[in-house]
């Protein structure tokens, strides 16, 4: 039997990568990146095992000749940033939006059976429903980036319904773990390799209180999801069973990596503790569909972040944290 081809756009991200890590073995992978956030290296283990790597820019040139012939598509290129950078808007409606009705013209035109996306929790807003499940409504995101995944949401389903292409979608919750390039726990690991005494803190103390989930646990939720789904389009929430706050999660960060004495410092932040406009005071997902289909997380907040942090903490060239 021939082996299926998958396409996984920001194949050389954080997600991407170690999805190609997962796929590899069993598909013929092709990671498509244009490596201004993604890195060749996060690539390494997949392209020894028979990956290739596709240097693209999803908003420029013609996307058609990479997704024929693949059986799926893995669509995880996006901005990731939910803090709105100097450059404001434009970033997250060209990456996020544009280029992801440009992916799905692209696979219309290729007849590609299935697409898989990474969306966020971001989309629900400041939920009245904690855990928040997938059919909970209104959506109404509260930040650019939360907004430009549900229009993403909504031309997935478009699609899946006027073309036939099925859309699986994952609203994820905060994902942490090695290659991480951002997040509160990569940006805490970094402030304490600059200085192990001090650490600044967005929002006021004791900050939000969110879900979790380690990359590991996020490569199996995808992939259980994946199989499951029979509808035109399948939603599933991906998180932990529990939250942390930020004052929790500063102190499992600074105990796993063996840090005594350090002064936090908050910096007020938007409020509610808030560390910026646009952040969701509570984030917990209700994440009962997925586990009927099979799946439960391993870890728990606490032990993702406690896990992530080990892996940021070796990124930042710092001593190993013990043991």
């Amino acid at each position: 039997m021939a082996r299926p081809k998958v396409v996984i756009t920001g194949g050389a991200g954080f997600i991407g990568s170690h999805v190609a890590d997962a796929l590899v073995r069993e598909a013929d992978v092709v990671a498509v990146d244009h490596l201004k956030a993604g890195k060749r290296a996060n690539l390494e283990g997949a392209l020894k095992s028979g990956a290739t790597l596709r240097k693209q820019d999803l908003l420029r040139g013609d996307l058609g000749p990479i997704f024929r012939g693949a059986d799926l598509v893995y669509h995880f290129a996006a901005n990731p940033d939910v803090r709105l950078g100097r450059e404001g808007t434009k970033p997250l409606i060209d990456e996020n939006i544009l280029a992801t009705y440009r992916v799905l013209e692209a696979c219309r035109g290729a007849k590609v059976p299935k697409v898989a996306f990474t969306s966020t929790s971001t989309i629900y807003g400041e939920a009245s429903v904690v855990p928040t499940p997938e059919d909970y409504a209104p959506l109404a995101p509260i930040s650019i980036y939360g907004a430009t995944k549900l229009a993403d949401e909504a031309l997935l389903s478009a699609y899946a319904h006027t073309f036939g292409v099925q859309a699986v979608i994952f609203r994820m919750a905060n994902v942490v773990g090695g290659r991480s390039g951002h997040g509160v726990v990569v940006d805490l690991v970094r402030k304490l390799a600059r200085d192990p005494k001090h650490l600044e803190i967005l929002g006021s103390d004791p900050g939000t209180a969110k879900s979790y989930v380690y990359i590991d646990d996020v490569v199996a939720g995808i992939s259980t999801g994946v199989r499951a789904a029979d509808q035109p389009v399948s939603v599933y929430n991906l998180g932990s069973d529990d939250t942390i706050a930020v004052r929790s999660l500063a102190d499992a960060i600074c105990d796993e990596l063996g840090l005594t004495d350090v002064e936090y410092r908050w910096t007020g932040g938007a409020g509610g503790g808030r560390g910026w406009a646009g952040d969701v005071r509570v984030m917990q997902l209700a994440i009962d569909r997925i586990k009927s289909k099979g799946w439960r997380p391993r870890k728990t907040s606490e032990a993702a972040i406690r896990a992530a942090a080990k892996d940021a903490w070796a990124s930042v060239g710092t001593p190993k944290p013990r043991a």
